[in-house]
């Protein structure tokens, strides 16, 4: 059974950081791209990262510099430092696993969330 978990999420003060992790289990982990996604209330979705297989990673221009993605494929763990925090980073985040390989399936975890405030 294919499962990824995420982690880290919490209340933190505005410019605080956070780590948050996404642990996957029954599946190559080596071969996936992960994203990490956040959802807001009212159920706007933003992709907020994404890190390759090869690790080639990608931020929304809004984190670029404040979140950093990373993967240790030894632990099936993908990791989103996010430093810096501001209440607009409030959401529940999650991560989502595509397969580089065809058919390229995807998996997605339940989510975390993070609540920016003072």
């Amino acid at each position: 059974q294919v499962q990824l978990v995420e982690s880290g999420g919490g209340l933190v003060q505005p410019g605080g950081s956070l780590t948050l992790s996404c642990t996957a289990s029954g599946i190559d982990f080596s071969t996936y791209s992960v994203t990490w996604w956040r959802q807001f209330p009212g159920n706007q979705r933003e992709l907020v990262a994404s890190i390759a297989h090869d690790s080639t990673s990608y931020y929304r221009e809004s984190v670029r510099g404040r979140f950093t993605i990373s993967r240790d494929n030894t632990w099936a763990t993908i990791f989103l430092e996010m430093t810096n925090l501001k209440p607009a980073d409030t959401a529940v985040y999650f991560c989502g696993a595509r397969d580089s390989r065809p058919p390229a399936k995807e998996y997605w975890g339940q989510g975390t969330e993070v609540t920016v405030s003072s």
